[in-house]
């Protein structure tokens, strides 16, 4: 009986710990989102209630290669707006990943505008679509960032739990870059925001 006991409480601890630490990701995400909805800065008041996420899902964390561009030329990514009908980039990479036993490339970009900002300077740009999007995601597509610090080792980690959408989600005032074909992931990425319930002002 006791060796039971042992053994039982010997398998338990690790998936018990295994739990926790899910627990614990999936409490960070809510957070994250809670804080992404409170200081949005063109959703505001009773509209924030259109918001909506999928459930956090550990599984679109994931760990990427990243292989440093030696392309120079400037990619003009066009925008959903009229104004300023495209914005200037340049590749500063590229990341490679698994999901659901498929792998993955995705572009990532350094805006030129921002490049001799000393704020922005290390701030790098990863706009995709997916199989989710114009359905259950936003038809334009979604963004993740990161910096240029974030990448040790050749090595990055991306949390599809974090994706957002452009602010061309909310109003159609803004000038928001499209992602480009080569972005395009050929499955369904469903973790971060999905698209807003409430049509967009005009």
């Amino acid at each position: 009986m006791k060796l039971t006991v042992i053994i039982a409480l010997a398998l338990f601890i690790p998936f018990s710990g295994i739990a926790q630490s899910g627990a614990a990701y999936i409490n960070a995400i809510k957070n994250y989102q809670k804080k992404y909805v409170a200081g949005h800065e063109v959703v505001s008041g009773s509209n924030k209630k259109y918001f909506r996420f999928y459930n956090a899902d550990e599984n679109f964390k994931v760990k990427c290669r990243f292989e440093r561009s030696n392309d120079t030329a400037v990619v003009r990514m066009k925008t959903s707006g009229k104004t300023i009908p495209q914005k200037d980039f340049m590749r500063y990479g590229k990341i490679t990943f698994t999901i659901h036993d498929t792998s993955l490339t995705l572009t990532v970009y350094q805006s030129k505008d921002l490049l001799h900002n000393p704020q922005y300077s290390r701030y790098l740009f990863i706009p995709f679509t997916d199989l989710t999007t114009g359905d259950e995601t936003y038809g334009s597509g979604r963004y993740i960032d990161i910096f240029s610090y974030d990448i040790k080792n050749n090595m990055v980690e991306i949390d599809f739990n974090k994706a957002y959408n452009p602010y061309c989600a909310y109003s159609a005032d803004y000038n928001c870059p499209i992602p480009p074909r080569e972005n395009y992931l050929r499955v369904a990425i469903r973790a971060g925001e999905k698209s807003f319930a409430k049509a967009t002002s005009h």
